[in-house]
């Protein structure tokens, strides 16, 4: 029973942990060292509390070096920041396989429509083009919109579309041709749209991606901990 508590509390601190490096890195694009190093630190003895073997550990411990690894070729090519790949590999030491990759699914498709969305409001005016600032317009929210529907399904597993929902739009269609055109057609759209916002952009934006990895870190976290103390570990 005192594992159990021990467990929860660890918990509660790395949930702490997660929101103030959303909120850092918000204020100041950083998540500062002491943060990510008191993280790292502290997840040994969550694997005391929730009575982790080994295997089990060494497990935590080669998903850690290989986020590490993987995390690394992102900041090589400025994809990610050196505090968030500090970060999500602390956090790699928290979660179970299956959970970490629910957690980069999440992260990703936030960080996405983060990325998306600043880029949108840091294009440089063009009057001339108002049709094609109009879709890029439309194309961003879609894309966050879209974000917004794969993170509710990835945290909650839930479908938004019903069973029989897509037999009865595909009853709709002419014909599989029609389908293929319609698609590619949308994909052109939705194409053209984000060239055009990328294309117009202005001044360099630092995206703060630590608040996607805090986020995506927190819904994990949050379910693990409504599951029951062990439930990040078992």
């Amino acid at each position: 029973m005192a594992g159990g508590w021990i467990s929860y509390a660890l918990l509660a601190a790395l949930a702490t942990a997660l929101l103030v490096a959303a909120v850092t890195d918000l204020r100041r694009r950083e998540i500062d060292n002491w943060l990510n190093l008191t993280v790292a630190l502290c997840a040994p003895l969550y694997w005391l509390a929730a009575g982790l073997d080994w295997v089990a550990v060494g497990f935590q411990l080669v998903l850690a070096l290989f986020t590490f690894v993987a995390a690394c070729t992102l900041y090589a090519v400025r994809q990610m920041g050196g505090g968030d790949v500090k970060l999500l590999s602390a956090l790699a030491l928290w979660f179970v396989p299956g959970s970490f990759v629910q957690l980069i699914v999440i992260m990703g498709v936030i960080g996405g429509a983060a990325s998306v969305a600043m880029a949108v409001s840091n294009m440089r005016p063009a009057p001339h083009e108002t049709l094609r600032n109009a879709l890029s317009t439309v194309t961003a929210a879609a894309w966050v919109l879209g974000a917004c529907a794969v993170t509710y399904t990835a945290a909650t597993g839930r479908s938004l579309i019903a069973p029989g929902s897509l037999d009865k739009v595909t009853e709709l269609l002419p014909g599989a041709w029609a389908a293929a055109i319609l698609g590619i057609a949308l994909l052109a759209v939705f194409a053209t749209g984000l060239r055009h916002i990328f294309r117009r952009q202005g001044d360099a934006i630092s995206i703060p991606y630590g608040v996607a990895i805090s986020a995506a870190g927190l819904w994990v976290l949050g379910q693990n901990m409504i599951s029951g103390p062990f439930a990040a570990a078992s």
